[in-house]
């Protein structure tokens, strides 16, 4: 997988780029002064991201991921991740037929649902799941493959389905894993 260059980035107009930031040269990128990327994430080839994003340190977009932050924004916190194919939506039109839909259709005929995204801290979302608009994906939960995510999350819990539902709770290893990690990160950045 090719990345673009430190500068190519810089280049682009990110809103803010962090350091150690990877971005596959088959990304598409759209309205990137809306779009904050923190510290050693990476991005995917053949992802699009679009509108206001905010991502934390340590965040992994695998390949053929949309995240659409349109106007209300998608935040993805630190150490999360989407793996293959996930689309993340925060607008959706009415699809009942009492208005028109898509794109190219102006405002005054359509009703469009519009609601921000939180993807908390340590939150995995399996491949091919969706999520939808208004949605907080709380700290730690792991969504599995092909749900569909509609509703808010507990913390720490295991969600499969569609519609997704929590089946179990989620171990906490990980948060031990995590402070043994930036603390060696840190020892070898002195």
């Amino acid at each position: 997988m090719a990345y673009y260059s430190r500068s190519s980035l810089e280049k682009m107009g990110f809103k803010f780029l962090g350091e150690n930031v990877k971005i596959s040269d088959k990304a598409s990128i759209y309205d990137p002064e809306l779009i904050e990327i923190g510290d050693n994430s990476r991005i995917d080839d053949f992802c699009v991201l679009s509108g206001k994003i905010k991502i934390g340190i340590h965040v992994h977009v695998a390949p053929f991921c949309l995240v659409a932050g349109g106007e209300e924004g998608v935040f993805m916190d630190d150490f999360s991740g989407l793996a293959y194919k996930v689309q993340v939506f925060t607008q959706s039109d009415d699809y009942s037929g009492e208005t028109l839909t898509n794109p190219t259709i102006p405002a005054r005929f359509k009703k469009e649902y519009k609601k921000s995204i939180s993807i908390g801290r340590h939150v995995i979302v399996g491949a091919g799941s969706i999520v939808m608009p208004g949605v907080c994906l709380a700290e730690g939960c792991s969504i599995g493959a092909m749900a569909l995510i509609h509703k808010d999350t507990s913390p720490w819990g295991i969600y499969t389905g569609c519609p997704a539902k929590r089946i179990k709770s989620r171990k906490k290893d990980l948060l031990t894993l995590e402070k043994k990690f930036l603390d060696e990160q840190e020892n070898d950045s002195i």
